[in-house]
């Protein structure tokens, strides 16, 4: 392959029936790649080349074709188009450069539109649109670009238009087109940067069965391409595993970086290297063998056993979690003549291709079970194991897939020490927002457990889903930290800590508040407007929450969202009271609150105590032989302190320093003695009342010690929903909620000595990593995925307090109560709110006291002016 050809990986991506196939096949038609059109219909597209596919007219599986153009080379992906295999459309979409959106001209927007949008939102992908079937009646262009500008924002442009109206229309869209266009015309080098960053979303339409504007819009993608920058170092991203005709394993990736070359020996495993035996670059059914390939290109490597989808390899990362997840639960029925044990293996391979499929052993049963996304793909899997494995299996019908998380915080403890072996493990285990998914920490010294066995028990932690002790469903939304441990020098060795980990995790869940949870679908339903009434009966028994929007004299929208169980199949009564004129799209909308909890509980009927796989107890030794403790008397029997309970109360007290700020410091301080013991620091007379009338917060100062600078932690999202006015804009826009603090907090800084960082939990997460950047003169920072904004602003104090004063803004209490010792002082989120406002309303007195309305340059001259003034004011009051 040419190293220095133009580069782009292109994915295609639409609503069901939209014409997404089609749209492919007029591209490659277009370009000279194919001889002949193909038709979905007719079961002979291009790229239709899997035997399922052409039966059904859907496609079902992402696949790769080559476009070959004057100076750049396209890996066309044609990806899933149904809901129910929008996970192997979600992982096609790490390793795009760009996007095309196909969305049919007569349809216009649908549900899984809006679900694809998000994820080309969150992945960064630039998105070209093509609206098609422009030759159908009721077809209408206008009216599709002003729906993508209502449901999406601003900035979709129609390339079809004069070239005058079109740089009008991109001068508008951003700075750098602006400019050039008031300089008389905008350059295409700037059109495909602005295109490449998301600041303009090119339109373009026609019929793609009928080959019109097909051609026009090749020319632009070439032309409007740039292609992605490239590491010098390997790196690739792995999308899919498959399977040839003759069994050979295949790891589908991007090259994104360096070079690939036959032979590479490449690490697929902590330690585990596999080397290259073959290169393929697919297109359609056929591929070309490569030597080397290079960035920006997609292939096939066959010798690697150990990739897995999502892999990343060389430099990349992992990719993050999938956005939809299977939510049903299918129990397989084998024939009698094959053995569950030789079922699995196979199904387990499938597991590896499918990114959608999840399978489970029940092993008290001995019963496979599937987790898939619905019943379309459970359809498909049926004939798939027919012809990979000539299987004919059935399955039972289906229940929701149920999750379980906690309300309450704390302490699972697990001992393992038969004869011989020893291990104990002490866990806290924390609740988590809705959607949160799991999370593992070590806040553990490395006096009291070796790091090597603290992060042995945080592999442990990892390798296993955990399920709940209601119904033996997953947990979710969960934080699990490592606080504590032991081993024995002689007698410990790793499975130890294995049994002790899981031993106290499931000890923390049976002792927790357990919560179930069941999924929910966000639904959209196109009603008769005469049938509204039957509807909105139907969806309050279901306890759904809805809105209702008239979009025509005779039709409504409904848009809401509603447990999936009770929803799900509604399609059919719709269908027979709308007489076939009513439709409902659901897609997934997460976990919450189940509404029949006890009912669901009884059904299932799950004992914990009798899930002798998922043993909540404890085994301990006495007189040469072990001993089992059931999981409510482990804490008579612990060899450790309870976590919960320090021992060495009289060194963490010497560092508290009481803050005197409201009346609740007292009780604060009466918990904290209760769990630390008595701490000396006597709190100042005038933290025993609340002032009537809202005053600028003051910390305590330091006894006699001078500061450089004072510093002001904030939990932003702690703040956001404490404080009213912005939990009221948050309700509807969370990044409105968020500027609005950032602004507040920048005129509020003008007036104080703090030296502010605002904290978000994982707001920004790209590639995993943390994010820190100054604003308006404030320090705001973004932590990594799998760090709360509680754990880094508690790192933080503790850090700071060495050698500065510190103040943490939060209403948590947990949190209040672990800076009480670290030396921090303690500021409620209602206090600093009330501080925010009085310097907001000072600053309006400024205004009206020097009539600034409008001159914000005058307005900060005044604000310096009086700066010095407020100081000496506010030592004086001190």
């Amino acid at each position: 392959m040419e190293k220095e050809m133009k580069r782009i990986a292109l994915g295609i991506l639409a609503h069901v029936d939209a014409g997404k196939t089609t749209l492919s096949e007029g591209l490659l038609f277009s370009a000279g790649e194919i001889r002949k059109l193909g038709r979905v219909d007719l079961g002979d597209a291009f790229l239709d080349i899997n035997e399922i596919e052409r039966k059904r007219g859907i496609t079902i599986f992402s696949k790769q074709a080559i476009i070959g153009l004057e100076n750049t080379l396209i890996t066309l992906l044609d990806t899933p188009g149904h809901v129910d295999f929008s996970a192997e459309a979600e992982r096609t979409l790490a390793v795009l450069d760009y996007a095309v959106l196909v969305i049919s001209g007569t349809d216009g927007i649908q549900s899984h539109t809006k679900t694809l949008w998000e994820l080309l939102e969150k992945h960064n992908i630039p998105l070209f649109v093509f609206i098609n079937k422009m030759d159908l009646t009721g077809a209408d262009k206008e009216r599709v670009i002003k729906e993508l500008g209502a449901e999406f924002g601003e900035n979709f442009i129609d390339f079809t238009e004069n070239s005058e109206k079109i740089c009008e229309s991109l001068a508008l869209c951003d700075e750098s087109l602006m400019e050039e266009a008031l300089l008389g015309e905008i350059s295409e080098k700037t059109v495909a940067e602005a295109i490449k960053r998301r600041s303009v979303f090119p339109c373009f339409s026609g019929s793609a069965l009928k080959m019109q504007g097909v051609d026009f819009f090749l020319k632009a993608l070439e032309r409007l391409s740039l292609p992605a920058k490239a590491m010098e170092a390997f790196g690739a991203k792995v999308f899919k595993i498959g399977q040839d005709d003759r069994g050979i394993r295949l790891t589908y990736m991007k090259i994104t970086g360096g070079s690939l070359r036959v032979r590479n020996l490449i690490r697929t495993g902590e330690d585990i290297e596999e080397k290259v035996n073959e290169i393929r670059i697919y297109s359609g059914e056929k591929y070309q063998p490569a030597e080397e390939v290079y960035p920006g290109c997609v292939c096939a490597v066959a010798g690697l056993k150990q990739t897995a989808t999502g892999q990343g390899l060389g430099f990349e990362g992992n990719a993050s979690p999938l956005t939809a997840e299977p939510i049903f639960n299918y129990r397989v029925i084998l024939p009698s003549d094959v053995s569950p044990s030789v079922a699995l293996e196979k199904f387990k391979e499938l597991e590896q291709e499918e990114t959608q499929l999840m399978v489970t052993w029940n092993s008290q049963m001995k019963e496979i079970h599937l987790r898939v996304m619905g019943v379309i793909q459970l359809e498909i899997l049926k004939q798939l194991v027919k012809n990979r494995f000539d299987m004919d299996v059935a399955f039972e019908e289906g229940r929701i897939l149920y999750k379980e998380t906690i309300e309450n915080v704390v302490e699972g403890v697990g001992h393992f020490e038969p004869l011989r072996h020893y291990a104990e493990v002490h866990l806290l285990l924390s609740p988590l927002p809705r959607g949160t998914g799991m999370q593992f920490e070590v806040d553990c010294p490395e006096n009291v457990l070796d790091k090597n066995w603290q992060r042995l028990i945080l592999t442990h932690l990892m390798e296993k889903q955990h399920i709940g002790v209601l119904t033996g469903s997953p947990i979710t939304d969960v934080k699990i930290t490592l606080k504590s441990g032991a081993a024995h020098l002689k007698h410990t060795e790793g499975g130890d800590f294995r049994q002790a980990t899981y031993r106290a995790v499931r000890q923390g869940l049976m002792k927790a508040k357990s919560l179930l949870l069941e999924p929910y679908y966000d639904f959209v339903i196109d009603i008769p407007a005469d049938n509204v009434g039957k509807v909105m009966t139907d969806l309050n028994l279901m306890g759904a929450e809805f809105s209702v929007f008239r979009t025509s004299v005779e039709m409504s929208k409904i848009k809401g969202t509603a447990p999936a169980e009770v929803i799900r199949n509604y399609q059919k009564q719709i269908t027979a009271y709308t007489h076939g004129v009513g439709q409902i799209t659901c897609r997934f909308g997460g976990y919450g609150n189940c509404q029949n909890t006890d009912e669901v509980v009884e059904t299932i009927g799950y004992s914990a105590e009798e899930d002798t796989e998922n043993t909540p107890d404890s085994v301990f030794c006495s007189h040469g032989a072990g001993f089992h403790v059931k999981w409510n008397e482990v804490s008579d029997y612990m060899h450790l302190e309870s976590i919960l309970k320090p021992k060495k109360v009289e060194e963490k007290a010497k560092t508290v320093r009481a803050s005197s700020v409201s009346a609740d410091d007292e009780e604060l301080l009466r918990i904290f003695e209760r769990t630390y013991g008595k701490v000396e620091t006597k709190l100042p007379d005038r933290a025993m009342h609340t002032p009537k009338e809202a005053k600028p917060y003051k910390p305590r100062k330091s006894s006699g010690k001078k500061y450089d600078k004072s510093y002001l932690l904030i939990d932003g999202y702690n703040m956001i929903f404490a404080w009213d006015s912005l939990k009221k804009i948050a309700s509807y826009s969370l990044e409105d909620a968020r500027r609005e603090l950032i602004e507040r907090l920048s005129v509020y800084k003008v007036f104080k000595d703090y030296e502010i960082i605002l904290v978000f939990d994982a707001y920004k997460v790209k590639g995993n990593r943390g994010e820190e950047e100054r604003e308006k003169g404030l320090t705001i920072v973004y932590t990594k995925e799998a760090q709360t904004a509680d754990a880094y602003i508690e790192k933080t104090a503790k850090e700071l307090t060495k050698n500065y004063q510190v103040t943490v803004a939060t209403s948590d209490a947990l949190e209040q109560l672990i800076i009480f010792g670290s030396g921090a002082f303690r500021m409620p989120a209602r206090h600093l709110e009330e501080d925010v406002i009085s310097v907001e309303k000072g600053v309006r007195k400024m205004v009206e006291l020097y009539n600034l309305k409008t001159d914000n340059s005058g307005f900060l001259r005044v604000l310096e002016e009086k700066l010095k003034q407020i100081k000496l004011k506010n030592n004086e009051d001190e």
